[in-house]
């Protein structure tokens, strides 16, 4: 299951709207735990699933083995046949699952169906691997909005900028590579018309062999201010840029932006002429975005982490310090005790030539 999940990684990035999952083919042999033979992901796009793609590559062999599968097997009619027949059809022995699919299509029916066909089934290994592979997809079907997760780069005192704004390069270039990664293992990028005007990025992921697993960039424009010659413009063509408007946006600049290869999106404003974030969330999984990465100014971070909608951060800490004078990497955020503050949980501290990059998970209120 382990390989599996290896397995399902590579789909990260590039399979939404569907799960990222993995499949492993064991043929029972006397003496040892058993032999590969077959493995599969599931492809860019979505299509063909993890099972289908073993099978494939296990041929004649699957039949009789054991198949590892990092989500349930879908059991209903797409754009290809269910997955759970393909096993069958097969001639798999037994079928052990990491987790069921929450998708209302399957919850359950796949590990009903394959056990009424004669074939064991277990369900629970790793569960929670999976769940955290999958975290985009899960929170997609169990919320109605795509995976949160916050980067940011900053000094040891926590700043993205000095007091004149320059921010090029406060972290090293080993960390700007596993940016540029976690830009691969996402579906789209937040960003915000503030970053767009003060750093004109161009929010591709630009990894030797990666370069086509940009995701879509999207950045929140209340007033339809993103300047024509932006950088993001640029590879419109290739990495889709979606801009997401206000009502009140100019019907000018609207067309002149949707001419220069811009997708709009229109939300409501809320106070301050802000769009809520939740919105934005909400808008994205309706496009089948399930992973984003929130990769902003202090202002949009901050209306994220206040409105409880980060579920993970990649935080990363270069060793100088800027003072008090700095830009802060999150704009004031009102909170009155540190018991109704964001919490986050350390998961993981990586360095990186002298850089570090510390993973959080956000703690439940519930909790």
């Amino acid at each position: 299951m382990r390989a599996a999940l290896g397995l399902a990684r590579r789909g990260l990035g590039n399979v939404a709207p569907n799960p990222a999952v993995g499949c492993v083919l064991v043929r029972p042999e006397q003496g040892n735990g058993g032999r590969v033979v077959g493995r599969g992901w599931t492809q860019p796009g979505g299509r063909p699933h993890a099972e289908t793609e073993a099978i494939i590559r296990a041929g004649d062999q699957t039949r009789g083995a054991v198949a590892y599968v990092t989500l349930e097997p879908c059991n209903h009619h797409g754009q290809t046949g269910p997955c759970t027949e393909a096993l069958i059809a097969a001639g798999v022995a037994s079928v052990v699952i990491a987790i069921e699919d929450p998708d209302p299509r399957v919850a359950g029916s796949g590990t009903h169906y394959l056990r009424d066909a004669g074939i064991e089934v277990r369900v629970g290994l790793l569960a929670d691997a999976a769940r955290m592979l999958n975290a985009g997809f899960l929170s997609v079907q169990e919320r109605g909005r795509p995976w949160v997760t916050m980067k940011t780069a900053t000094t040891l005192d926590g700043t993205i900028a000095a007091r004149t704004g320059e921010s090029q390069w406060i972290t090293g270039p080993l960390a700007r590579q596993r940016g540029h990664l976690l830009r691969a293992q996402n579906d789209a990028i937040i960003t915000g018309i503030g970053t767009v005007r003060t750093d004109n990025p161009a929010l591709t992921c630009r990894l030797p062999g990666l370069d086509a697993c940009s995701p879509v960039r999207v950045v929140i424009d209340p007033r339809a201010d993103t300047p024509l010659d932006a950088e993001l413009f640029r590879a419109a063509v290739q990495t889709p840029m979606w801009l997401v408007l206000g009502a009140d946006a100019a019907a000018e600049q609207r067309t002149a932006l949707a001419d220069a290869g811009a997708v709009l999106i229109d939300l409501p404003t809320g106070a301050g002429g802000r769009i809520p974030p939740e919105l934005i969330l909400q808008a994205l999984a309706q496009r089948g975005m399930t992973r984003v990465l929130l990769e902003a100014g202090a202002a949009l971070s901050a209306s994220f982490l206040a409105a409880d909608l980060v579920d993970e951060i990649a935080w990363f800490r270069a060793p100088m310090v800027m003072g008090g004078d700095g830009l802060p990497a999150v704009a004031p955020m009102a909170v009155n005790s540190p018991g109704t503050a964001p919490r986050f949980r350390r998961t993981r501290t990586i360095d990186l030539d002298g850089d570090v990059l510390e993973r959080y998970l956000r703690v439940s209120k519930e909790n």
